[in-house]
Formats: structure tokens, C-alpha cells, sequence
């Protein structure tokens, strides 16, 4: 009678250690940099971007000029809630034409999002500091309105 005891005793204490193992799973996806790096910024569409990376998790909200791919990976261990380990982005934009105009690729570190990698057109915007900026906004300045106002 007392081996059954400690042999019940045994297969219990195992099951228990076993039901503490953590339980991992992984919800979305995000096309691998190999399948990023075929698109062509400024020569892509939005159908051959569908064609070569697949479709997107999420669309831009209000214009639908932006793509999302999201895949997360999640540990539950025991009683504890949930737990993010791992999260990755992509970012899909394009131009009002159509045509692609950047990929961007984020990730979670520390529970802090970061850019992972980044693929942007180039623009015709420059950097202006504050000084340059005043003094190129110097004649543009309508004193006459801006002293109406105050009154």
C-alpha cells in the first residue's frame, strides 16, 4: 500500500512541475526582410506589394495610405497574467499616387518601441534650425494683422 501511495504521490508532484511549464504562442504576422527587400520605394503598388509580402493585419484608419503587419509572441506561465516577450511591425506607406513610399520596421525592447529598420524616399525638405527658420519667415510677417487681433 505504500508504494501505490508514493507512486501516486510521485505521478502527482510530476504532473504539477509539468502544469508550471510556460505556454508560448504567437498571433499575426510580419513578412521577413527578404520579402521587404524586393519592393522597390517609388516603383511598387499596393497590388504588388499584396502580391509579394501578402495582406496587411491592419489598414491605414483614415486614408488607408499606410499598411500594418503585427505579429507579437506571448508567455503565460502559471497564474501569472500574460506576458509580451516579443513584437514586431511593419509599416507600409504610400503616396498619394499609389506607388510605395516607405517601409518602416519596429520592434519591442524592454517593453520600449523601437525602429528596427527603416527605408524612406528621399524628400525635398531641408532642416531648417529656429534662427533660419525666423529669418526666412521675416518678410512674410503681417504686422498690421497681428496687432488687429490683439485688440
Amino acid at each position: 500500500m505504500t508504494r501505490i501511495f508514493r507512486g501516486l504521490t510521485l505521478a502527482a508532484l510530476v504532473a504539477a512541475v509539468g502544469a508550471c511549464a510556460p505556454v508560448y504562442r504567437s498571433h499575426g504576422y510580419v513578412p521577413e526582410p527578404q520579402q521587404l527587400q524586393v519592393l522597390s520605394v517609388g516603383v511598387d503598388t499596393r497590388e504588388t506589394v499584396e502580391t509579394r509580402v501578402g495582406r496587411p493585419t491592419i489598414r491605414g484608419f483614415e486614408r488607408g495610405d499606410a499598411w500594418y503587419y503585427v505579429q507579437s509572441r506571448r508567455r503565460n506561465y502559471g497564474w501569472r497574467p500574460p506576458e509580451t516577450i516579443d513584437r514586431e511591425l511593419v509599416a507600409i506607406s504610400f503616396a498619394e499616387n499609389g506607388t510605395l513610399s516607405n517601409i518602416e520596421r519596429f520592434g519591442l525592447e524592454r517593453g520600449q518601441v523601437v525602429p528596427l529598420s527603416r527605408r524612406v524616399t528621399t524628400t525635398t525638405i531641408r532642416d531648417y534650425g529656429l534662427i533660419q527658420q525666423l529669418l526666412r519667415n521675416f518678410g512674410r510677417i503681417n504686422v498690421g494683422e497681428a496687432l488687429a487681433n490683439d485688440r
